[in-house]
């Protein structure tokens, strides 16, 4: 079942507050009567919006997917000059929010193990990886050799991300993405 949280509305808010617990607490095996505590709700209420725990999750990983999503396409919009800091600016985010990576990799953990309400990040890694292909391309790499770059731009995030989300050293993460993105552009536009 695929739950969509409509933009602003009440559902919406109530989403809001579930990825904010889920991304301070991890999901685990919480129930909806604890989270439904946690967040000044009822159990009731969660299963009108959203049906089922499953059904939550799913709209939680959906939400999570559309958020970056929308936030990587305005920062290549607003980066027309330099795609690349369009890119910078989103490894920035992404490494400012200390609760995204401990979700993320516990969302991808579930994929992993088969459970239904993660499966859409199967559909979000081949999304990004396209993506990230066109961007490749958009700067100048042959199109074989954009989605080969794109691959490791996944990797490289998703490590980089995994690492600091572990060791806490901004420094040496930041470092490593900047190297890794200095390293990707073409060579007739390294700057």
């Amino acid at each position: 079942m695929t739950v969509t949280a409509p933009v602003g509305g009440p559902q919406e808010a109530l989403l809001r507050r579930v990825i904010a617990y889920f991304a301070a607490n991890g999901v685990g095996d919480t129930s909806l009567r604890t989270l439904a505590a946690e967040i000044g709700t009822s159990h009731r209420m969660l299963i009108y919006h959203f049906g089922s725990r499953d059904g939550l999750l799913t709209a939680m990983v959906e939400a999570v997917w559309r958020d970056q999503q929308e936030l990587l396409d305005s920062l290549l919009r607003e980066a027309v000059d330099d795609p690349y800091d369009g890119a910078w600016r989103f490894w920035v985010r992404l490494a400012d929010d200390r609760a995204f990576a401990p979700l993320f990799f516990e969302m991808s953990a579930a994929a992993m193990q088969g459970h239904a309400w993660a499966s859409a990040l199967r559909t979000w890694i081949t999304f990004w990886t396209d993506r990230l292909g066109w961007f490749f391309e958009e700067v100048g790499h042959p199109p074989a050799q954009a989605r080969i770059q794109a691959r490791m731009a996944m990797a490289m995030t998703r490590g980089v991300l995994f690492e600091l989300a572990l060791t806490g050293d901004r420094a040496t993460a930041d470092a490593t993405m900047a190297a890794f993105l200095r390293s990707t552009r073409p060579i007739s536009r390294a700057r």
